[in-house]
C-alpha cells in the first residue's frame, strides 16, 4: 500500500534563506493517524502550511495521493480539509451556512449532507445553533462549527492543528470518538497538539519536530524504545509526555545536533 501523503526532504517557510523547515520527511498511510508535536515554533504549522499548498518548498517535495500539488491543484485541494489553530468563520453566515458552503465546494450530494448535518449537529451538541450566526458562538461552539464543516466533506486526508482549543471535556471526546471512526472507514489523519496525554492512545505514530528537524519519528512504544536505548530501561515506562521532554532536553544538551534517522 502506498502512503497517502509524503513529505520527502521538506526545507522551507516564510523567506528565502531563512528556512523554518530543514530536511523533514514523514508518511502517512491510509488510515492512520500520525501526531505531529513538538515545541512551540517547532514548525509543526509551518509543516501544515506546506502540506496544504499555503506556502511553497523551497526544496523536498509533498505528494498527496501519488500527485504533487502543481501536477494537479484541484484534485491536491480536494483531497484534505483543514481546521486551523483558531477557527475562521464568517461572522454573519449560521453554522447551517457554513455547512452547506462546505458541502457545496466538495460537491457533497444534497441527501448525503442532510444526513452527515445531523449526526454531527448531534455528535457535538449542537443541534440547537445550527441557526446562529457565528458572531454569537462560543470559542468552543466556533471551533466545532470548523470540526463539523471538516468532517462534513470526508476527505482521504483530515490536517487538523490544535483541535482540543476551546473544547469543554465532552467536546473532546466527540472529537476523539469521531476521529478514531473516519480512521477506521480509511481516512488519514495529521493531529498536531500539545496535549500528549489526549492523543498518545488515539495516534498510531508521532512525528516530533524539534528546530524545525525531525527529532525522532515513530509509534509510541518506539519512541520509548529508542529513548531507553539512550538513556536506560526504565524509560519504556514513562509516559508519551516524559519521553517528548527527554527527547527535547537531550537535543537541547547536545547543542541541537541530534538527530534521528532510522
Amino acid at each position: 500500500m502506498n502512503p497517502l501523503l509524503e513529505v520527502n526532504q521538506l526545507t522551507g517557510g516564510y523567506s528565502i534563506g531563512r528556512p523554518v523547515l530543514h530536511d523533514v520527511s514523514f508518511a502517512i498511510e491510509p488510515g492512520e493517524m500520525v501526531g505531529l508535536i513538538g515545541l512551540n515554533g517547532a514548525g509543526k504549522s509551518t509543516t501544515m502550511k506546506h502540506i496544504l499548498g499555503l506556502l511553497e518548498p523551497q526544496t523536498g517535495q509533498i505528494r498527496l495521493g501519488g500527485k504533487a500539488l502543481d501536477e494537479n491543484p484541484e484534485q491536491y485541494r480536494a483531497s484534505m480539509a483543514y481546521v486551523p489553530e483558531s477557527p475562521i468563520l464568517y461572522d454573519a453566515l449560521t453554522v447551517r451556512e457554513h455547512l452547506i458552503w462546505s458541502a457545496t465546494a466538495y460537491g457533497v450530494e444534497e441527501r448525503t449532507y442532510e444526513e452527515r448535518l445531523v449526526h454531527l449537529a448531534k455528535l457535538f451538541h449542537m443541534t440547537p445553533h445550527l441557526d446562529k450566526a457565528a458572531q454569537h458562538l462560543s470559542k468552543g461552539m466556533r471551533q466545532k462549527t470548523m470540526l463539523m464543516s471538516a468532517f462534513l466533506v470526508r476527505p482521504p486526508l483530515y490536517v487538523i492543528d490544535e483541535p482540543f482549543l476551546g473544547l469543554d471535556p465532552l467536546g473532546i471526546r466527540s472529537l476523539l470518538t469521531f476521529m478514531n471512526r473516519m480512521k477506521e472507514e480509511g481516512a488519514s489523519l495529521l493531529v498536531s497538539s500539545h496535549i500528549l496525554s489526549t492523543i498518545e492512545d488515539y495516534c498510531d505514530r508521532f512525528v516530533l519536530l524539534h528546530h524545525g528537524k525531525v527529532l525522532v519519528a515513530g509509534t509510541a512504544d518506539e519512541l520509548r524504545e529508542k529513548l531507553a536505548a539512550r538513556g536506560g530501561q526504565e524509560a519504556r515506562t514513562t509516559r508519551l509526555e516524559d519521553v517528548f521532554y527527554a527527547w527535547v532536553g537531550a537535543d537541547d544538551e547536545d547543542g541541537g545536533e541530534l538527530i534521528w534517522r532510522d
